[in-house]
């Protein structure tokens, strides 16, 4: 297993982390997973015995019991493990018990923490924006968390580039803690990230944490232009995501992801998130596995490298179509880029 360094931190993470939100089978959670305590034990004792050290989990999935399935299987070894959780989404009915407000997220951390079994939280992460409360008190509370010690380092997910640089201004400005990492939707079918959220996190020094690199399952290998989905899979229900906007597109990465791992004889799984581990910014990749059969496939994806030609076929299909003002500056800026704008910019000029 490699290990990298957790942002602007003194923190080592493996490269690959394992996610949670299999775990629990509750509410619409059901859809992705039923993973109880057995199970799961399994999958983290694999998991550790792998090399891996880093486990993601958020408070919403399976209303909480993703988090008390974890901290019961790590009982008696939290030392050995970077733990990150997440908070932003409704855990109540009342007006109170959604957000990023001050009220709301002390109670949040509490409440994980119980959940968790722990007194200390390595990473917690805001889940989603909440336009409707001051940055200013969000940060200040997720300050105060870290000054409590029930926190060790802040990052935040899903937010769009300039909701991260505003909230490193105002972390700045007002002397309170910094996002050290962003969780981001990141994989061969979506790219996006590359406009401006892989090159802020280079630029600021910013991990990324990547969620669903294996597109809510798209790229595991199982779809394939003109055959039936197999029963059961996440793209048979109503989960929705990743959306998927041309499918032709679509088919035509799984194609050339096919035939890579073909041709390495190894999974289109693999291939695709060896893919993601050797891009820009990227300091861990999230992998969720219902089974330890799908765990052990994906911890493989460590052991080898993409060749440049290998590469180069996976950017070729995947490459994202240059939006503006990036193709203004690909044309006319392209002797005076720094290096978060070459890697989106680079195969352009």
């Amino acid at each position: 297993m490699e290990y990298r360094q957790l942002g602007y931190t003194g923190l080592r993470v493996s490269a690959l982390a394992l996610g949670t939100m299999t775990f629990g089978g509750r509410g619409k959670f059901a859809l992705v997973g039923e993973t109880e305590i057995d199970e799961a034990r399994r999958i983290v004792d694999r998991a550790l015995d792998g090399g891996v050290n880093f486990i993601d989990t958020a408070d919403i999935y399976s209303d909480g019991r993703s988090e008390e399935i974890v901290g019961e299987v790590i009982r008696g070894r939290r030392d050995e493990i970077v733990l990150a959780t997440k908070a932003r989404f409704a855990m109540g009915e009342g007006q109170n018990d959604a957000g990023l407000s001050r009220r709301y997220l002390l109670r949040a951390c509490e409440a994980s923490l119980r959940r968790l079994g722990t007194d200390y939280i390595d990473l917690y992460q805001v889940h989603q924006r909440d336009g409707l409360t001051p940055m200013e008190e969000t940060l200040d509370a997720l300050d105060t968390l870290v000054h409590q010690g029930k926190v060790r380092y802040v990052g935040c997910s899903n937010h769009s580039a300039w909701h991260v640089m505003k909230a490193l201004g105002v972390s700045e400005r007002l002397g309170l803690q910094r996002y050290v990492t962003q969780q981001i939707y990141y994989s061969l079918l979506d790219r996006d990230a590359e406009y401006e959220l892989i090159p802020l996190s280079i630029d600021q020094q910013l991990g990324v944490l990547v969620w669903s690199p294996l597109a809510g399952g798209l790229l595991s290998g199982k779809y394939r232009r003109g055959v039936e989905p197999p029963a059961g899979s996440r793209q048979t229900t109503p989960w929705g995501e990743p959306p998927v906007y041309d499918q032709d597109r679509m088919y035509r990465i799984i194609d050339t992801l096919v035939e890579v791992a073909s041709g390495r004889g190894v999974s289109p799984a693999q291939v695709a998130l060896a893919y993601l581990l050797a891009r820009p910014a990227v300091t861990s990749v999230i992998i969720g596995a219902r089974n330890e059969e799908q765990l052990l496939d994906n911890l493989g994806s460590v052991e080898w490298t993409l060749t440049d030609d290998e590469r180069a076929r996976l950017d070729a299909v995947s490459a994202p179509r240059l939006i503006y003002p990036y193709w203004h500056q690909a044309n006319t800026a392209s002797e005076r880029l720094s290096a978060a704008d070459e890697s989106l910019l680079r195969p352009y000029h």
